[in-house]
């Protein structure tokens, strides 16, 4: 069964975005809370976090519990399928680190003779 290119575009949609990369860093460790996530997330303003919660969480990749507390409480994890990332995720991360200077040599290079 062959699946359609737009089904790879879509996942790449998905995971290709910064904040979602970054929140899943953060929910790797277990369920946050929002006012943590903002925290930690340098650069993130609240309407893009939010945004990118709710994606995810449209996604089901990530699981938002809402406490009845006053005010309500709500925490984030990441479910079975979205800890199913963490492993691509982290192979991407190694082969940035390892990489990255290779990709910022050529890029100069490339300048030098553009």
């Amino acid at each position: 069964m062959h699946e359609s290119p737009c089904h790879y575009r879509r996942a790449l949609e998905v995971i290709s975005n910064k904040w979602t990369v970054l929140v899943f860093y953060e929910l790797e460790t277990g369920a946050k809370r929002y006012h943590y996530l903002k925290k930690q997330v340098e650069g993130v303003t609240q309407k893009m976090l939010t945004q990118t919660l709710r994606q995810l969480e449209r996604d089901g990749l990530v699981h938002r519990e809402v406490y009845p507390t006053v005010p309500p409480s709500v925490e984030y994890s990441l479910t079975p399928l979205g800890e199913s990332l963490i492993e691509p995720m982290r192979m991407l991360h190694k082969w940035t680190e390892s990489h990255y200077g290779s990709v910022l040599a050529a890029r100069e290079l490339y300048d030098q003779h553009a």
